[in-house]
């Protein structure tokens, strides 16, 4: 609607990176909106409308959208793509990049979909990069059958799926519990002379942590896929990992490992992803003996536990109300020396009151 859109312009005059609410406009008559429209634009001079105006071409509005994304504040880039078109800029390939990126990093689902169905809208088909980030997306919000269809979609539009797609739909299916359609995924793969690596047996072990109902096979083929990954592939024509569509994402988010958020931190040894992985599984089920027997393979295997493998006995070890274990682990790694970071003293706070009580006797 024409008086809906000089609202929103109006909004925008005022220099708010949010602007004016979709949701707020409905309600107001057109002569409200008029009103509102007449007020704003007689009361802002010209120059003072440039000077609040946060973005006037489409070098400025990539270059917000990215500040966004930075920030974390991914809930806003849909409004920011709304005053882009009301500015009557045009979005680029890469503007519609930073905007998945952003849904894809802040699990928004809709707004994926949205932008994608908008770049579409715009002449600009959604390349292999675009598709596997729509389908990590929908991972993050445990909606394996999007995945699927998403997929489906990609080789109707005559996409080719690389190492990264069936990858990201594998961890898609893995946030489910799906087991079945993972296996498939596998199947899949190896039909096709694809190599599985760490991710691969990372997110098959995060398919039987989220099966149902859990039972005592399932921390048991948690440490036999650990022992099946030490063949992993380090490097395989498929992974893709030199993608420059990847830039600003690392493989870990794309999959989302559980070091995803963390990954770029000095104590994370990026070798470890499949025990980091298994620890957090294992850890949730709240099966001390799994992480026990995992911890011990990891030093047969001649790594050193980082700080992200600590954090997670210790978790398993609150979790079972093993307050003297986890204390023990706690003071001897504050004793190695070895890198500390807040994440190693947060764990403890489901049983803050207790930990401390231990750890101060």
């Amino acid at each position: 609607m024409a008086w809906q859109i000089l609202v929103r312009q109006a909004g925008k005059s005022l220099g708010s990176a949010s602007v004016l609410p979709q949701q707020n406009l409905f309600p107001l008559t057109c002569e409200g909106a008029l009103l509102v429209f007449t007020s704003t634009f007689s009361a802002v001079a010209p120059e003072e409308y440039v000077k609040r105006n946060y973005a006037n071409n489409i070098s400025e509005y990539n270059t917000v959208l990215g500040s966004l994304n930075a920030q974390r504040r991914n809930f806003l880039l849909r409004d920011v793509y709304d005053d882009m078109l009301l500015d009557g800029v045009q979005p680029i390939r890469d503007t519609f990049h930073t905007l998945i990126v952003g849904a894809m990093k802040g699990a928004r689902l809709q707004d994926a979909l949205y932008f994608m169905d908008e770049m579409k809208s715009t002449g600009l088909m959604p390349d292999t990069t675009i598709y596997n980030f729509i389908i990590s997306t929908c991972g993050k919000n445990k909606n394996s059958d999007c995945a699927i269809q998403v997929l489906e979609e990609m080789k109707r539009c005559g996409v080719k799926p690389r190492g990264q797609t069936y990858i990201a739909l594998l961890c898609a299916c893995a946030s489910c519990g799906r087991v079945d359609r993972a296996y498939a995924i596998v199947r899949d793969m190896t039909a096709a002379g694809l190599g599985l690596n760490k991710y691969c047996y990372a997110g098959l072990i995060t398919a039987f942590k989220n099966r149902e109902p859990v039972t005592e096979e399932t921390t048991s083929k948690i440490i036999e896929l650990v022992k099946q990954s030490k063949g992993w592939s380090s490097v395989e024509a498929s992974s893709g990992s030199g993608d420059s569509g990847m830039i600003g994402v690392t493989e870990e988010e794309l999959y989302n490992i559980p070091t995803a958020e963390i990954v770029h931190r000095r104590y994370i040894n990026r070798q470890l992803t499949v025990y980091h992985t298994a620890l957090h599984a294992c850890a949730d089920l709240g099966s001390k003996e799994a992480v026990e027997k995992i911890s011990e393979m990891l030093k047969q295997d001649g790594y050193a536990p980082d700080l992200f493998c600590m954090t997670q006995v210790i978790r398993c070890y609150l979790r079972c109300r093993d307050i003297k274990g986890a204390k023990k682990i706690f003071d001897d790694y504050i004793s190695s020396g070895k890198p500390l970071a807040l994440e190693f003293f947060t764990v403890s706070q489901p049983n803050f009151v207790q930990f401390c009580s231990a750890r101060f006797m």
